[in-house]
């Protein structure tokens, strides 16, 4: 194998596992969400769960730029620039981020750092909380299940987690193992033209799908809003609304028998949104 062809394959390879791991992972986000599967006590495994989602879209972001094409070093300095619309830590944060005031080979140096060491670590951690809080609390069902199993305890069916719950995970690895591997040899990424610091940005460049319907919403907004800027009221819309998802299990009942049929409603807007904003971005040019 050639180093062409090597850095072709790794590059397949990586680029299909980031979106099937951040794809699944949303997908797992609203089933939870749907299923109210967040409800108390297990407020804190949704909380490790949403912390996850977070670091696996910081392993998309942080490896986009590791190709260091013309797409991926225009993409980082446009979502660089928007960290650094954060009123006070914005301007360090974006300073931190590039390794300096500009995207350079430093800023490539630094996301290799936080995608191979820094965020593997991390997301090491939240796993093994999120599967020691789910183990102890156990999995949830849905709420009348729930009110049935407290009548009836006798109705409740367990299955241990090792080796039965071990087992049929490893050959789901596996299936999923080789679906990518397949992925990566019937459609592979290109590798794309390397990065010029000092050329123009394509026209039209946009994020990965991931990023693109809060893309899209920043896009929209005017670039002043009464006395703010846009860009700045728009970042903390984002992060407005990314801490009350966050904080969804708190908004719940208490009695599984009465959920709160707004939240259900606030659930669907938000899945409408982000698939809409997203076909949006995509079409507009």
């Amino acid at each position: 194998m050639t180093k062409v062809q090597y850095g072709w394959l790794i590059r397949s390879i990586h680029s299909w596992s980031a979106n099937l791991m951040i794809f699944f992972a949303f997908v797992h986000m609203f089933s939870v969400a749907f299923l109210k599967a967040y409800r108390k006590p297990r407020e804190l495994t949704w909380i490790t769960g949403m912390l996850l989602l977070f670091v696996v879209m910081g392993f998309g972001f942080s490896g986009y730029l590791l190709p260091w094409n013309t797409l991926a070093f225009f993409a980082t300095k446009v979502g660089t620039e928007i960290a650094g619309q954060v009123p006070i830590i914005g301007k360090p944060m974006m300073v931190f981020l590039r390794g300096g005031d500009e995207v350079t080979g430093a800023t490539l140096t630094r996301f290799f750092g936080f995608h191979v060491a820094v965020l593997p670590g991390i997301v090491g951690v939240l796993i093994a909380v999120h599967l020691f809080l789910v183990q102890r609390l156990g999995m949830s069902v849905p709420p009348k299940t729930e009110v049935e199993w407290v009548k009836d305890p006798s109705a409740r069916r367990d299955i241990k987690f090792f080796p039965n719950f071990a087992l049929r995970e490893m050959m789901a690895w596996y299936v999923a193992m080789g679906a990518l591997g397949a992925l990566a040899a019937i459609f592979p990424w290109d590798l794309g033209t390397k990065a010029d610091l000092f050329g123009s940005a394509p026209a039209g460049i946009k994020p990965e799908w991931y990023f693109l319907f809060m893309f899209q919403t920043l896009k929209l907004i005017p670039s002043k809003v009464w006395f703010m800027d846009g860009e700045v009221l728009g970042v903390l819309g984002c992060g407005l609304a990314g801490l009350l998802w966050v904080l969804l299990p708190f908004f719940e009942s208490e009695q599984p028998s009465r959920p709160r049929k707004w939240i259900n409603g606030l659930v669907i807007f938000a899945l409408v949104y982000v698939i809409g904003m997203s076909v949006y971005g995509f079409l507009a040019k």
